[in-house]
Parts: structure tokens; sequence; C-alpha cells
């Protein structure tokens, strides 16, 4: 028996390759699937079983695709309702994959589908779970993605309370949890840097697995602190029970070279959003006008659906050389599949077409604070609630608000005013200016963020008034 995990870091999200005597199964698979195809066929094994623990909502699975080129079976849990064939397993229903066998334990909560799967050992022995986000490291899944008219949270709350004691926490102590995500993910609130674990520990460690819990505690404590799920997971969600184009198609389209003309005559003709996934640094030095700035270095595809509204957006890319493949493929695995090229030769070919370029003003945190004595004008906070809340800028000229919600916050700031825009280092404030700047805000940069702030002797608080939280 051989088990893999296939780690993907800027989506914190974890697949798996199983394989026993010549059969494979793969769990929760990526949107690019030859390297499963790839990997089957290098061990001389076929992959039979393609084991999908939920509807994922952070990114777009390669369950379909994989299908279509194996003929592997899509396996769901109970409930699951898709447009193209699955088979929908029973609770408990047994698989076998070569010399061991694979349980469907049916684990609602996250989502009503949510299903662990339960691998036994050649000699029949509990060995590991593949918990999906019905149990993380640390962890468990939100139960506030699946609300119907007929179910709150607090419901799924329930139902995932009763997974874990029912299904998971009788198991053994040393049966391995392999879950589906890890630190980073925004599908829980607390998730460990570890991929993989022990169920004992957990036992001991994870809040949500205490013994003494009862069901109202439990349903308190999941829900406390959850933040509003990011825009685009309903959407990824809807893509996976529906299908999808072919990963391959995407690729193809999206990894076409377009000199500077065809490049600016496709952005006005089709509308496209120019992405421009250089470092923040490379940015403000140098951009195409209206621009947006998301560094392919940092979390890149989760802040892409965070902040581009609309899955079919057709996008126009200017990357570092040699990451127009790799850039295409990060957005397609959140949903993205309408890029429609890429700036040939890059911000350069740009710059030697004689085409406008823009820049924003950056300025170091020492260079802010002798501004701030000539009377500069507003600064904002766009770090996360929580960052903000336990220590931030005072002054009555500090405002702030996340960037996950910079859309729904353009009404707060004033097209007359300069802003100088922070986060904790840099990587989302130039996100953050990208998108005021395209929309006719006036705004300076302070490199560094508040990590260099707090190093200055600017008056500082922990304290929140309440009409600052509401």
């Amino acid at each position: 028996m051989k088990i893999e995990q296939i780690y993907t870091g800027c989506l914190a999200q974890g697949a798996y390759y199983i394989e026993s005597n010549g059969e494979v199964a793969i769990v929760d698979p990526l949107r690019e699937t030859q390297q499963y195809v790839d990997k089957a066929k290098k061990e001389h094994a076929k992959i039979k079983y393609i084991f999908e623990t939920h509807f994922h909502a952070d990114f777009v699975s390669g369950h379909v695709d994989l299908a279509k080129k194996t003929g592997a079976t899509i396996i769901y849990g109970p409930g699951a309702k898709t447009n193209y064939d699955i088979h929908e397993a029973k609770d408990n229903e047994v698989f076998k994959l070569g010399d061991v066998r694979i349980k469907v334990l049916h684990t609602p909560g996250h989502t009503l589908e949510s299903s662990t799967f339960l691998l036994f050992d050649e000699q029949g022995k509990e060995h590991a779970i593949f918990s999906g986000d019905t149990l993380f490291l640390g962890d468990v899944g939100r139960p506030d993605l699946a609300i119907k008219s007929d179910l709150t949270k607090e419901d799924l709350a329930g139902m995932l309370f009763d997974s874990l004691r029912t299904k998971i926490m009788p198991l053994p102590d040393d049966v391995i949890v392999y879950p589906a995500h890890g630190a980073g993910s925004a599908c829980g609130k607390n998730l460990s840097k570890e991929t993989v674990g022990i169920l004992g520990e957990q036992k001991k460690t994870n809040y949500a697995l205490r013994a003494d819990m009862t069901r109202e505690e439990f349903i308190d404590e999941v829900l406390n602190g959850i933040l509003p799920p990011p825009q685009y997971f309903a959407k990824n969600a809807m893509m996976n029970k529906s299908g999808y184009d072919e990963f391959e198609t995407v690729l193809k389209k999206g990894d076409t070279p377009l000199d500077p003309e065809i490049f600016e005559a496709i952005a006005n003709q089709e509308g496209a959003l120019v992405l421009d996934v250089r470092s923040e640094k490379e940015f403000v030095q140098a951009h195409i006008p209206n621009s947006i700035s998301i560094g392919l270095h940092g979390s890149f595809a989760p802040w892409v659906g965070a902040l581009i509204t609309d899955l079919k957006q057709p996008i126009l890319l200017v990357t570092p050389e040699g990451k127009e493949k790799e850039t295409v493929t990060r957005l397609s695995r959140v949903g993205y599949d309408n890029t429609l090229g890429y700036l040939d030769g890059g911000i350069q070919a740009w710059i030697n077409a004689g085409k406008d370029i823009e820049h924003i003003e950056s300025i170091s945190a020492n260079a802010y604070v002798e501004r701030i004595k000539h009377g500069a004008d507003y600064t904002l906070d766009v770090r996360k609630d929580g960052e903000y809340q336990s220590e931030h800028l005072k002054g009555k000229h500090v405002q702030h608000f996340a960037l996950d919600f910079i859309n729904d916050n353009m009404s707060a700031i004033d097209k007359d005013k300069t802003y100088y825009v922070h986060c904790a280092g840099g990587y989302r404030s130039v996100i953050a200016a990208s998108i005021l700047k395209a929309r006719g805000f006036d705004v300076i940069d302070i490199a560094g963020g508040f990590d260099a702030l707090k190093k200055t002797n600017l008056p500082k608080t922990n304290y929140v008034c309440p009409s600052t939280l509401e």
C-alpha cells in the first residue's frame, strides 16, 4: 500500500494518491490532472476511483477531467447530486482497492454530502481517514457554506457535532488523519500548519473534539469568529456540481503570447481586466494604466477569488518571464477560465512599444512619519479585522477595512483625499492601491506595512471603539 499527499501551498490543499496492488484511488484531485495520470502510469497502475470528500468551495476539483481521461468512477457521499455521472455512495459502503478497502463514513456538517473515507490496510486494520473538511488538524470545517431556507448554520454545526462524535471520535487513536486543508485555508479558522496528524493527538488538542463538550458549546465555539466566506466559494461549489471546461482547453487559450498592439486592442474591445502578477515592488515602479496587482508569489488564487467577482471576466496577464502557464493554471484552480493571453515580453515590451505606463508612489515608514508631521491626509489600513484590533496606528484620520471587502467599502473613502495605504508587510497594500488607483483614487503605498510602522515612534493602540467595528 502506498499513500502520498500532494500538497498545494497556495491553496493550502491536500490531494491524495492511494495505491495497492496495481489499483489507484485519488482523493480530492487538483484541477490539473495529468500529474495523477503520469504517476499511475509510472507505477504501472490504473486509476480506479476518484473520491470527493464534498463539493469543494475554495477550489475547482479535477474529478470530472480525471474521470474522462481514465474511466475512473467518481464517488461522492450520500445526497450528492451532479450534472455528470457519479456513484453516490451509501453510508458505510465499502470499496475494494487492490488489497485494501475504503469505507465511506457520511459526516455531514461542513456540507450535507460531506464524507470521510476510512482506509483499512491489507490486514483489515483501520489505518487512516481522509477527512476532507470534516476534521482538520486543530479545527473543523466551517458549517456556514450550505445554508438553505430551511437549514441554518446552527443546524449544520449540530450535524457536524454528531458526525464527529458518532463517526470520527470512536475510531482508534492511532488512525492517521489526512485532511483536505492546512493553515491558510478559509475553510476553517484555526488550522494547523501541519498537514498530517494522528487522531489520538487531535482528541487531546483539537478544541472541537473535547470529550466533555456539549452540543450547545460546540455550536457556539465553532461558529464564533467565522468571517463571511469569500464571494467565489459558492461559484466554485457550483462548478464542482455542474462540471466545467477541460483544463487543457483553458490552458491553451490562456497561454497565448500577445504583442503590445494586440494586447491593448483586446483589452479595449473585450473589456478585459489586465492582471499583473509580478511582485509588488515591480508593480509600483511601472505598470499598465488601470491594471490590477495580485502577486503570484503570495496567496494568489484566494485573493483573485476574493476580489474579482465575475468568474467569466476576460483576463489579460502581465507575468514574470516563464510564469505564464503557472499563472493560467492557478487562475483555473479557482474557476477563472477566461484568460485570453499574456503580454509577450512583459512590461518591458510595453515600454519599448512606446505605450503609457504608470507608477504608484511607495515610501518608507520613516518617510511616512515625516509626511504626518506636515499634515498628510488619510491612512488606510487594509489588514484583516483581527490584525487591526490587535494593534493599529492611532489617529482620527486612520481608516480601516479589510482588503477582502474593498469592493464593498468604496463609498467609505474620499476621492478628494490622498490615502497612505498599508497592510502587514506590503503585499496586500499594493493590491489595494492598484484597485483604488484604477478607480481614480490618489494613493501612496507604505512599503513594509505595519511591520515597519511598528518600529517608528508613531502612537499606536489596541483599543477599538464600538463604532469602528460596526
